[in-house]
């Protein structure tokens, strides 16, 4: 029973954020059960560009490290902030959500071969936050029943968190520079009088993802992920 009610949730998450979880989850296991190593997983850009090694470009995004609290910790918030945009901002654009995957990891690569990074997942993870938060500026948080705070604050309150766990700072400053650099490109550039779309989508990608996309569904509240305390939403303020 307990499988079956499993079953029926993973296969209601949207496709985007299944295939993601799926992969990081998967990949890391892998690694804790001695499948494979991580020197085969990591950014190396001599290798990549060497010896061709391209599958390195993907699985530095699906590694989080050791099977623990902060595994468990990254994938609550990878699943739920990750959905909730899917979900969201970009329903019935899945097409869009790819390109920002797409946009994301391409400047991150970027900001890794400058700065020696070897694994990204953790600053993908931080960047899915920022842009969430910055589309639902007034929705209220609450981190371990501890902190109340408005969501775009919620990127920094992950970054102090980070650093009482003693994990590098660079991920989540990568993450939430890559998530601003989006989200100004998406939504407030073209707002801007004289603005205009930076980023278009390929009509492929469009062709492969959104023809079967409602563009008019409304997912209703039991359908939107569940809460977690580590970073509960609230009932939005509204605008004075």
């Amino acid at each position: 029973m307990a499988y079956q009610t499993f079953l029926q949730e993973y296969m209601q998450m949207p496709v985007v954020t299944r295939a993601y979880t799926t992969a990081c989850v998967i990949t890391t296991l892998a690694v804790h059960l001695d499948l494979v190593s991580p020197f085969q997983l990591y950014f190396n850009p001599i290798l990549i560009m060497e010896q061709y090694q391209l599958w390195r470009l993907v699985t530095t995004f699906l590694f989080f490290g050791t099977v623990g609290f902060n595994f468990f910790f990254s994938m609550i918030f990878t699943y739920r902030y990750c959905r909730m945009l899917e979900e969201g901002s970009f329903r019935g654009r899945t097409a869009d959500f790819v390109m920002m995957f797409l946009f994301g990891g391409f400047m991150m690569i970027l900001f890794a071969y400058f700065i020696n990074l070897l694994f990204l997942g953790q600053a993908f993870t931080i960047m899915l936050v920022y842009v969430w938060s910055r589309r639902n500026p007034f929705v209220r948080m609450n981190f371990f029943g501890l902190m109340n705070f408005q969501a775009p604050y919620l990127p920094w309150v992950l970054l102090g968190f980070s650093v009482l766990l003693g994990n590098s700072v660079w991920l989540d400053i990568v993450g939430m520079a890559v998530g601003h650099m989006y989200y100004f490109i998406e939504d407030v550039f073209p707002n801007q009088q004289g603005g205009f779309r930076l980023l278009s989508t390929p009509q492929l990608l469009k062709t492969l993802f959104d023809a079967q996309n409602d563009p008019d569904y409304t997912p209703l509240p039991e359908e939107r992920p569940g809460g977690f305390n580590w970073a509960e939403a609230e009932q939005p303020d509204q605008p004075q």
